[in-house]
């Protein structure tokens, strides 16, 4: 009897690795291309965040594009793209001298984010698992905590030691070495079925006497799927778009106070927590009422950002954003399973990707939204109780849209 490790579980592994890389030189990164480029060339931070912003924009437009690339070809090819154009837009970043020139740096930065973030990596997971789908994408979507851990020290530090134009050159041509080997030997399969297999490696149905049962889901239900579609789209895409400025100011927000090496090692600290969020996450999530859970830590991320708003000191500072950090790894994951739970594997790329269009879209008003009010007010403040409020308004609305029921239909299963 043959032991060997099923190949679904070496897809997450790979998915891991492309959430660290992605999320250190896109998501998190942003934070320290805002740094560094303000200090290096002393433009304000409104303007950097503007380009930011059209990064978040170019992700927002492709994230439906990419999964219905997924469904259609594989991921193979759609994270290839990713990778390449990633790369590219962080190298030509350092080497910018003017401000526009950010633009169409920051617009090939989003099209890598797209392919290589939760929708990129959770569509190319999705196939292999029904029992554990959760904790497939969680723990896939944990190495986005790596990237704040590792990424965003190594990035500071590379930038340090080189310049910014050396370091981010570097960084970019280590991450295409690093991802273009794996996707194209790991993801070479889009699901078991090429495998002879079932999701989470069992045996075929034609090896076994009874057909598996399809998995029900509360969308089956033509009175849920309206809600449950656009309260997961529009209570994440508020939850994000305070997440993502949140995240792009994180460094700037900091430095003032602990500098820029104690910042740096804050969006680290707050790394680890993600890291240890989801890491608790993946143990339980297939057992959780993920709604549920989601509204509880919007609320904890409220509250981190009320106490750096009222307090705004070191000790406030380094609890909020533990606090913070301890939600992003929650949020950014749990938007992702919420759509599979409810609506199914069945086109899982088109949905996701369909949700993650509107999220994206808010996200990108997050960097500019905070960069305004901090420069209107010259504290970031105001901003932090603008975030504060909105975050609560999502967790009101990923709550009240909950399944009406918890006897569901089944919906079809595609082939």
């Amino acid at each position: 009897m043959t032991t060997s490790l099923f190949h679904g579980w070496r897809v997450v592994a790979t998915c891991f690795v492309i959430s660290a890389v992605a999320c250190s030189l896109c998501l998190f990164g942003a934070s320290v291309y805002l740094q560094a480029l303000t200090s290096l060339h002393h433009w304000p931070i409104a303007e950097v965040s503007s380009a930011i912003t059209v990064y978040y924009l170019v992700s927002a437009s492709s994230q439906r594009l990419v999964g219905r690339g997924i469904d259609q070809w594989g991921p193979r090819p759609v994270l290839t793209i990713g990778t390449l154009a990633m790369a590219l837009g962080v190298a030509l970043t350092g080497r910018v001298s003017q401000p526009w020139q950010l633009y169409p740096c920051f617009a090939l930065i989003g099209i890598g984010w797209a392919c290589l973030s939760a929708t990129g990596v959770s569509a190319t997971v999705a196939p292999w698992f029904e029992r554990h789908q959760g904790r497939s994408i969680t723990l896939a979507l944990m190495g986005s905590s790596l990237g704040a851990i590792v990424g965003v020290p190594l990035l500071l530090k590379a930038i340090d030691a080189r310049g910014v134009a050396g370091g981010l050159g570097l960084v970019a041509l280590l991450a295409a070495l690093m991802l273009l080997p794996l996707i194209g030997w790991v993801l070479r399969f889009r699901g078991p079925a090429q495998l002879g297999l079932q999701r989470d490696g069992d045996a075929s149905q034609a090896s076994v006497s009874q057909p598996a049962a399809a998995p029900s889901v509360p969308a089956a239900n033509p009175g849920n799927r309206k809600r449950l579609l656009w309260s997961i789209a529009a209570g994440f895409a508020l939850a994000l778009m305070t997440q993502v400025g949140f995240i792009t100011h994180h460094v700037t927000l900091a430095a003032p106070l602990v500098g820029a090496t104690g910042a740096g090692l804050l969006v680290a600290a707050g790394g680890i927590a993600a890291f240890a969020g989801r890491l608790m996450l993946a143990r339980r999530v297939d057992q959780l009422d993920v709604r549920r859970l989601a509204a509880r830590i919007l609320l904890a991320q409220a509250g981190a950002l009320v106490l750096m708003a009222a307090w705004p000191g070191v000790p406030a500072l380094i609890i909020g954003s533990l606090v913070y950090g301890y939600g992003i790894g929650h949020i950014t994951t749990l938007s992702p399973i919420i759509v599979r739970r409810e609506f199914g594997p069945a086109s899982f790329g088109k949905i996701y990707g369909s949700v993650a269009t509107v999220t994206q879209f808010s996200s990108a008003a997050g960097p500019l939204a905070l960069g305004a009010l901090r420069d209107s007010f010259d504290s970031y403040r105001p901003g932090l109780v603008v975030a504060a409020t909105t975050t609560m308004l999502a967790c009101l609305i990923v709550w009240a849209g909950r399944p009406a029921t918890k006897t569901v239909q089944t919906l079809p299963e595609s082939g």
